[in-house]
């Protein structure tokens, strides 16, 4: 399912985000996958079980800019493409390129650099580098913002495809339209807490800002 989650700004939302992607400490509760509890203290740990994190500020925390394609998208996989220290090149090139591809990546080649790329190519390249890993959750901040329509449209394509194949997504985003028509269920937070859970049935826009403003 796609599980999205709302609020007002400050509202404590992407701090849930880090917060099981190990990379801010929790101080209390515990975090489960398939119902079991898991211990995360760092990003490796949500990496080893299988969580991605596409952040909401993809140039700074997602890419690394200057460096090019193929680089972005392995880079959280080179433990599996190296061996003795060294990175199987060839491995490493065939992998970039089948996402390249199965992304529909627009990039003249998989040497370009990153920051060269569309903001929605970009975004692609981030899901990419957390698919390689064979991610099972993936968690996005933010996934359209300062994307233009069409990207958008296609980055909820891609969304809809991973569902579809049984990754499990939470989706955190401050654009109302967007809560509603990708979520299959939705938590709204307010002051840090959730206030409130709905199902797609029972959202609307007037019932997530209430409770996001802090309405019972």
């Amino acid at each position: 399912e796609v599980l999205g989650i709302g609020g007002l700004v400050g509202a404590g939302r992407t701090e849930v985000a880090r917060a099981l992607f190990g990379a801010d400490p929790i101080d209390a509760g515990e975090i489960r996958l398939d119902g079991q509890p898991v211990l995360i203290r760092s990003p490796r740990d949500a990496i080893r079980l299988g969580l991605g994190l596409v952040p909401e500020d993809r140039k700074t925390l997602g890419l690394i800019l200057n460096m090019v394609v193929r680089e972005n998208v392995t880079l959280a996989h080179l433990d599996l493409l190296s061996m003795l220290g060294f990175v199987n090149r060839r491995r490493e090139r065939d992998l970039a390129a089948e996402y390249v591809r199965s992304l529909r990546i627009r990039t003249p080649t998989i040497e370009q650099e990153v920051r060269h790329l569309s903001g929605g190519n970009q975004q692609k390249v981030v899901l990419a580098k957390w698919l390689c890993t064979d991610s099972r959750v993936m968690i996005f901040d933010e996934p359209t913002r300062g994307i233009d329509v069409g990207a958008k449209q296609e980055i909820y394509e891609l969304m809809n495809e991973l569902a579809a194949r049984g990754v499990a997504m939470i989706m955190i985003t401050s654009e109302l339209p967007e809560l509603l028509a990708m979520s299959d269920r939705i938590l709204v937070m307010h002051a840090g807490r959730v206030a409130g859970e709905l199902s797609r049935e029972e959202a609307t826009q007037e019932r997530v800002m209430h409770l996001a403003t802090g309405g019972e």
